[in-house]
């Protein structure tokens, strides 16, 4: 399905302008905005405590991002009373830097709360307190955890390659790679 997608597109899955990276980062930013929209409502998506709070969820609005893995599409949650502020994706901010940063600081095993609320306003300047870095890291582990799981293709083409190094007399001696493509013949 991916694979497809790219071949229809013209798009690549590795290098600049990665497919699978920016889908990754799309999900990554998305749950982590659901989980600052969560904290600041004070209640799920969908839950039923949120009726009657005065301040409710209202949809989302596309926005694109420029990241470290070219241009990202991402929803941003919005709220009725017009006062949410989201830290990760700023209104009218365009370019996101450090985003590869994020993501490998959220998914690592082992950073506290207090570390990666450092990170963030380190990498982004944004301060977020604790209870949100707890909303936002369970939102992401779970999306991490659906991308994980995910259904794959039958079949991915892969093709090793490789080369020793051999000294070569030319009427100089040099060091020259020699290919070994084991799949070749």
């Amino acid at each position: 399905m991916l694979v497809d997608r790219a071949r229809t597109n013209g798009l690549q899955l590795t290098g600049e302008g990665v497919l699978l990276q920016q889908q990754l980062t799309k999900r990554v930013l998305e749950s982590a905005l659901e989980g600052e929209i969560t904290d600041h409502v004070g209640y799920d998506k969908h839950d039923a405590s949120g009726r009657g709070s005065g301040n409710s969820r209202n949809g989302t609005r596309a926005k694109t991002v420029l990241t470290d893995v070219g241009p990202v599409e991402v929803k941003l949650p919005r709220d009725t009373g017009g006062i949410f502020e989201p830290q990760i994706v700023r209104k009218r901010q365009r370019r996101l830097t450090g985003v590869d940063e994020m993501v490998l600081s959220l998914t690592a095993k082992g950073l506290t709360h207090g570390e990666i609320s450092a990170h963030l306003a380190e990498v982004y300047g944004a301060q977020v307190s604790k209870q949100t870095i707890s909303t936002i890291t369970d939102k992401v582990m779970d999306g991490m955890a659906e991308w994980q799981n995910r259904p794959l293709d039958r079949v991915y083409p892969v093709l090793f390659v490789d080369a020793i190094n051999v000294k070569i007399r030319d009427g100089q001696v040099a060091n020259r790679p020699i290919r070994a493509d084991p799949c070749r013949r």
